[in-house]
């Protein structure tokens, strides 16, 4: 089962981004933004994984999560990768450490890790079939600023691919509560 770990951002947040790509929808041609119910936040991504490592990796990753504390975070301004992905920045905490708790947690259970990227906290909001120009999306959403919000909780999710990308979370375990209040 092909699995990753994210935060999933809550209803409200999604609402502001939801707004901020129908204002620019249509602007870019051929650009296509993923459904709603598939936004989130990788925090790292384990590739195909064998069954008997998921009971392992649930564990390392509750631990995990209950090393770090609630991360106050919102979604602004844009980019792109690689003239095929438009996506929104993240201000607030980096979650660098929290990405290296979930990939060493992976890395521990057994799941080879197929992303040695560095981590770079984002959210993917379109995609493109070829190579596009997507300055105009990243000029018009650059000004973009979300409210702010708790990133409270790891999700260990399992994606199904197909016609129709769809994710299941298998587990979710909270951060520690942030002690300052």
């Amino acid at each position: 089962m092909r699995l990753f770990a994210a935060i999933i951002p809550p209803p409200e947040i999604l609402d502001e981004v939801a707004a901020a790509l129908a204002s620019v929808a249509g602007l870019v041609e051929g650009v296509r933004f993923p459904d709603r119910a598939t936004w989130h936040l990788t925090l790292a991504f384990y590739g195909d994984v064998p069954e008997r490592v998921l009971p392992d990796l649930e564990e390392r990753l509750a631990r995990a999560a209950a090393r770090h504390p609630v991360k106050r975070v919102a979604f602004t301004g844009a980019g792109a990768f690689a003239k095929r992905v438009l996506w929104l920045g993240l201000t607030g905490d980096p979650l660098v450490r929290l990405a290296a708790s979930a990939s060493a947690a992976g890395r521990r259970a057994g799941a080879v890790q197929t992303d040695d990227k560095p981590f770079r906290p984002h959210l993917t909001v379109g995609r493109t079939r070829h190579p596009t120009d997507l300055r105009p999306l990243v000029e018009a959403l650059s000004s973009f600023a979300g409210s702010s919000w708790s990133a409270d909780a790891v999700d260990l999710v399992r994606s199904h691919l197909g016609a129709s990308v769809r994710y299941e979370s298998l587990g979710r375990w909270a951060l520690a509560p942030d002690e300052r209040g």
